[in-house]
């Protein structure tokens, strides 16, 4: 295949990216990965469809374009090569991660927003300064989450971050077994219904933890052994303690209020002894690794929902912490989309 050749494929991929996804979001929404995991085996298309209640002929075409894309996986019994029952569908890696516990709540999450008018990029958002995080710009700190969003969206979006925190924390307790040497109490800032410090607290049981968060999400946070629930706001003040945690917060806000939160953090913990550990993506702009691909999509999607908000360079990230009074960091790499950073008063 030519040089323009190989282009025109690429644009047609990049075109018809929306509609792979809304395949995708009606698998989902379908319950297929869920019902093939539930089943523990491959199920023929009859089976399939009675168990969603999807028409055989429509079922079947979303299945050839999912099983082409590597979503599912079609068996064929060559003894009965002739019966239509003799093709088995079964999960893949990517199907596995695509049930309702796992990963499907973000793929929702992206393939369907919240019909309301700042959701979406374009070139008269870029123009208005969306994205580029400068001050002097008519661009305000606005994000989602500050908008009353549909339950059910708003369901999803906390579905999925319960499912990352999940994922990131369980990367810390693998690879970073040490940030968490010597530390008595932690908070967690932004820490939701208390996932990440609850798993954090069962894995280094010598750890007090306190979950900190807005006192209308602290309301509905369930008790959890070692974890005490703090209520507050992280632009005011934070808990004391030996350490604070920021995990995926920072990106959600412009320079000037991530310095704002990183001083509240450092005048929470001991001057000499304390540590701030921030949990976020570090982008490579001139290497990278398999997780590059998921940083720089993350980073569109920022852009997307926030108005200032980004993922950071090493060096932008250095600048946070310089700004914010820091004498010292450290960055330790995971196999994971996120790093850790490891911030010293």
């Amino acid at each position: 295949m030519d040089e323009e050749a190989q282009a025109r494929v690429q644009i047609w991929n990049y075109a018809l990216g929306f509609n792979s996804m809304r395949a995708v979001k009606c698998a989902i929404e379908l319950g297929l990965p869920d019902v093939l995991e539930n089943h523990g085996g491959p199920m023929t298309l009859s089976q399939l469809s009675a168990t969603v209640g999807c028409p055989i002929p429509a079922l079947r075409r979303l299945l050839r374009f999912l099983t082409h894309n590597g979503i599912f996986k079609k068996e064929l019994n060559l003894s009965k090569s002739q019966d239509p029952e003799s093709s088995y569908y079964s999960q893949t890696a990517l199907s596995r991660l695509l049930t309702r516990d796992k990963m499907a709540p973000f793929v929702l999450l992206q393939a369907d927003p919240p019909k309301v008018q700042y959701i979406g990029l374009t070139a008269n958002d870029l123009k208005a300064g969306k994205g580029s995080g400068l001050d002097n710009l008519a661009c305000s700190e606005d994000m989602m989450w500050n908008y009353e969003l549909d339950p059910a969206y708003d369901k999803l979006f906390h579905d999925f971050l319960t499912y990352h925190a999940k994922i990131a924390t369980t990367a810390l307790i693998d690879y970073c077994q040490e940030v968490f040497e010597g530390i008595g109490c932690l908070v967690d800032v932004g820490g939701h219904e208390g996932m990440a410090i609850g798993l954090l607290v069962k894995a280094f049981p010598w750890i007090r933890g306190i979950n900190f968060d807005l006192p209308d999400v602290i309301a509905g946070a369930s008790a959890i052994d070692g974890v005490e629930h703090v209520g507050g706001n992280m632009f005011q003040s934070v808990p004391k303690a030996d350490a604070v945690m920021l995990m995926w917060i920072l990106h959600d806000w412009s320079d000037n209020l991530c310095i704002d939160i990183l001083k509240k953090c450092k005048e929470a913990v001991p001057a000499d002894t304390g540590k701030v550990i921030i949990v976020e993506a570090v982008i490579d702009e001139e290497g990278g690794d398999e997780y590059t691909s998921a940083r720089l999509a993350m980073d569109i999607t920022m852009m997307t929902v926030t108005t200032k908000g980004k993922e950071r360079t090493y060096k932008e990230w250095a600048h946070l912490l310089n700004a914010a009074g820091f004498s010292k960091h450290t960055i330790k790499h995971m196999k994971a989309v996120e790093s850790v950073i490891e911030a010293y008063p």
